[in-house]
């Protein structure tokens, strides 16, 4: 299967996750609002995965019919 568009954005986007996840778990949040930052950071990260998820599975869909 060729690798698409939106192969691509995932990679990029998951690669920020495991960055702003290392961040967090080497202690880097400077204080508390700091923290709730890169976490609200990481949740918008993984529900655009799950946009993405359901963006190729509908385009798999598609090319089935």
């Amino acid at each position: 299967m060729a690798i698409t568009v939106l192969d691509v954005l995932k990679n990029k986007i998951e690669e920020d996750i495991s960055s702003a996840q290392k961040h967090l778990g080497g202690g880097a949040a400077k204080d508390y609002a700091h923290y709730r930052e890169v976490v609200g950071l990481i949740r918008g990260l993984e529900t655009n995965l799950i946009y993405i998820a359901d963006l190729l599975r509908n385009n798999m869909e598609n090319d089935n019919d």
